[in-house]
């Protein structure tokens, strides 16, 4: 229980109210859920399974599916069952639990997407002294503090999360826990934390997509020396990567980066972040990605 609440659970409002649109969400995002599991197990899989993906690239898209996994996790399956059911209830407990896991594997996702574009840079800029800088010891510490740093992230959401008092309104305007509704609900003036909160989710998403942008720019200012056939590859590769940067970065720039005001458009947008970019991940990197297709036929063609 919150130190200061005399609220001890929240309603979800979810997507929607209406009852035709709620079967119709059910089906639609239990599919996208189900797919988004079973595209990312396939990835971990793969790459855990197979000897041709030892490359570092593979190392952090094994972390990527993971974290994708775990993030939609964090909030598909409670729309899933919200839909269907008459109690769309939450608990004070299980809705912190909620702003505090999505946020962590969030960050986790944009951090190894920090990693990615790294990798990236140092086997297209630096290509002969790419083994020795990102040999398997400097991925794993890269990891680590990957996953350090979501936790220092996440604990000073929670942190914030847990000091807002609530005194009675208890229904959510969103289909999950995050900052942003809560701040709506609270009893006192959120304009401090609001700022807290832009500081520091707006903050990471920003930066690293800002980071993100100048890294790919440097990429592909030094292909022009690039064969065209070591041209074409590197691109593929470095625009697969891309696609998926812009898909979960701009829903979440619009989301952190603003003063605290809630638009109806909101719930669609997180859509696009929380469920549309862990399904379509395992899917831009596989399809566009040559070898994780053929490593896959193999260990799955294999076993059938």
């Amino acid at each position: 229980m919150a130190m200061n609440s005399s609220v001890n659970e929240f309603i979800l409002f979810g997507l929607t109210q209406d009852p035709r649109k709620q079967k119709a969400i059910f089906g639609v995002f239990m599919m996208f859920y189900l797919a988004t599991l079973l595209g990312n197990f396939l990835i971990v899989v793969t790459i855990k399974r197979s000897r041709t993906l030892g490359s570092p690239m593979y190392f952090f898209l094994f972390y990527l599916s993971f974290a994708d996994a775990c993030f939609s996790t964090t909030t598909a399956p409670r729309l899933i069952v919200d839909a269907i059911s008459q109690q769309k209830t939450i608990s004070y407990n299980e809705c912190m639990t909620q702003v505090f896991s999505a946020h962590f594997f969030g960050c986790m996702e944009i951090f190894v997407l920090i990693l990615m574009a790294f990798d990236r840079y140092v086997a297209i800029c630096k290509p002969l002294r790419y083994t020795t800088i990102l040999n398997r010891h400097v991925c794993s510490v890269l990891v680590i503090l990957g996953w350090v740093g979501s936790c220092i992230h996440s604990s000073a959401q929670i942190f914030l999360a847990l000091r807002l008092p609530f005194c009675g309104p208890n229904v959510i305007d969103h289909y999950f826990c995050d900052l942003q509704p809560l701040l709506k609900l609270a009893c006192m003036d959120t304009y401090v934390i609001n700022l807290l909160v832009v500081s520091n989710s707006g903050a990471i998403c920003t930066v690293s997509f800002i980071i993100l942008l100048i890294s790919y720019v440097i990429i592909l200012y030094s292909l022009r020396n690039y064969s065209t056939e070591g041209k074409r590859k590197a691109l593929s590769t470095c625009t697969s990567h891309f696609i998926v940067v812009v898909l979960f970065f701009g829903p979440c720039i619009f989301m952190y980066t603003r003063p605290a005001t809630t638009f109806p458009v909101d719930k669609v947008v997180a859509v696009f972040y929380t469920i549309g970019a862990p399904l379509l991940n395992p899917l831009i990197y596989t399809l566009r990605n040559a070898e994780v297709k053929n490593a896959m036929k193999k260990l799955w063609c294999s076993k059938v």
